[in-house]
């Protein structure tokens, strides 16, 4: 398994010793989130001051579909140690098929084939869950990334599904876990170039600003900036993760689980929330000029 940096390093990276609470955000964030009918974490980092707003931010919560991080990086290393190539062709085949959801990759023909990094964009851009679990098998399989994501210095993102030993986890979180402030960490050291190397978190960083599901956190966000998320979404679970290079840069990480409110359309408590969020630390850190 190839790393490429130390642990200290990437805990260095993280600023774990210089970060101070902005009191001032926090206090409206925590105004705003009054009467939320659910758990919540929210972690938020501006990169410049170092300045975070912390709630919830160690509590474990599934991942949904942000789970795909941790692949990504799985497929990276195998990428970067040569045993996979970034263009390379796959073969789909009939055992691949995934029946649940709205996946393009299911509606392959077996035999057909495409991109290693095509299927990378599936499993990021539109969240082809299809794509996510054949990505996931060949980056070594649940407990082959989680080892990665443990050496990385990552202690509570973990794959769950399909991985041996997980499975008392993969009832209680579902495919995946993290925690609001360790998903923010794992973006920011993306950001920085820290993992494995500048030009590997550099292609992760343009894979996870091609984003199809735009409609909460982005939405706030203004299109000339440059942004790269990942969100996920269950029934009882709405999770955004999102870096934003403007003026003041920052990262903003914001989970729910246990909500009461499972609706799928827009007006669900919790997407309405993450929108407001959004709107809130973005107006906070650019304020319109009178």
């Amino acid at each position: 398994m190839k790393i490429g940096f130390s642990l200290c390093l990437l805990l260095l990276s993280m600023g774990s010793f210089a970060q101070h609470t902005d009191k001032k955000l926090t206090e409206q964030v925590r105004t705003l989130i009054q009467g939320f009918h659910g758990e919540l974490g929210i972690y938020i980092q501006e990169l410049k001051s170092d300045r975070t707003v912390a709630i919830n931010e160690d509590t474990i919560f599934p991942t949904a579909s942000i789970v795909k991080i941790p692949i990504l990086i799985g497929i990276m290393d195998k990428i970067e140690n040569g045993s996979l190539a970034y263009h390379q062709r796959l073969v789909y085949t009939d055992s691949l098929y995934y029946s649940e959801g709205d996946d393009i990759l299911s509606n392959f023909k077996a035999g057909s084939s495409i991109e290693l990094s095509k299927t990378m964009m599936l499993m990021l851009t539109i969240s082809d869950n299809c794509a996510s679990l054949w990505l996931q098998g060949l980056a070594g399989g649940g407990i082959r990334i989680n080892k990665i994501m443990d050496s990385l210095g990552f202690h509570h993102t973990r794959v769950n599904s399909r991985t041996l030993g997980r499975e008392s986890a993969r009832a209680l979180y579902g495919w995946g876990q993290t925690s609001p402030k360790e998903i923010a960490q794992v973006m920011k050291a993306i950001v920085d170039g820290k993992i494995f190397n500048k030009a590997a978190s550099d292609k992760m960083l343009r894979l996870l600003s091609r984003q199809y599901w735009d409609e909460e956190a982005l939405s706030a966000i203004p299109a000339g900036i440059f942004t790269a998320d990942k969100n996920g979404a269950l029934d009882a679970n709405r999770n955004e993760i999102m870096y934003v290079n403007g003026k003041h840069p920052y990262i903003l990480s914001i989970f729910t689980k246990n909500n009461q409110d499972q609706s799928w359309e827009s007006n669900n408590e919790a997407w309405v929330l993450t929108r407001k969020i959004s709107a809130l630390v973005w107006e906070y850190y650019n304020p319109k000029k009178n």
